[in-house]
């Protein structure tokens, strides 16, 4: 089953379950979906949206740590909430053995040896991480592992 059909059953299924959490959070997705699509004037496939998934899902990433700093827990769990609702979309996260074990092969390949060369490994990085990992872990890993080599 496509992406968009699954969300429009998951859609159908919080209703007739009033489940008006998940509701909320799938019509908002939806709702970014619709306005990508309208937006480059084609229906997306499902690599595009999986795209505005981890673009969603990395919104509410920043989110709960904004809520958490000022101490809206109460915003923090809805967010929770949502992100666990739009990881359903995605694909496996990747462990942080695995993307180590990428950063220093896509190292090795560019021939990235400090911190200097952090825009060519992230250049070739992440398109083959794409909605597998988190974009601002891989960051961290890169520089972490950059600057180890230094």
């Amino acid at each position: 089953m496509a992406l968009r059909e699954k969300l429009e059953e998951d859609i159908k299924t919080s209703m007739r379950n009033h489940d008006q959490a998940r509701l909320d959070a799938l019509r908002f997705f939806k709702n970014a979906v619709l306005a990508v699509e309208k937006e480059q004037k084609n229906k997306l496939d499902d690599a595009g949206v999986i795209d505005v998934a981890t673009k969603q899902a990395s919104d509410r990433r920043d989110s709960i740590k904004a809520f958490e700093v000022g101490g809206r827990v109460e915003m923090a769990a809805k967010e929770a909430a949502e992100l666990k609702v739009l990881e359903e979309f995605l694909p496996p996260q990747m462990s942080a053995e695995d993307l180590t074990e990428i950063i220093k092969v896509t190292a090795a390949e560019v021939g990235a040896a400090s911190i200097q060369d952090k825009g060519k490994l992230m250049g070739k990085l992440m398109p083959q991480i794409r909605g597998k990992a988190d974009g601002t872990l891989v960051n961290e890993m890169a520089t972490v592992y950059l600057e180890s080599l230094s």
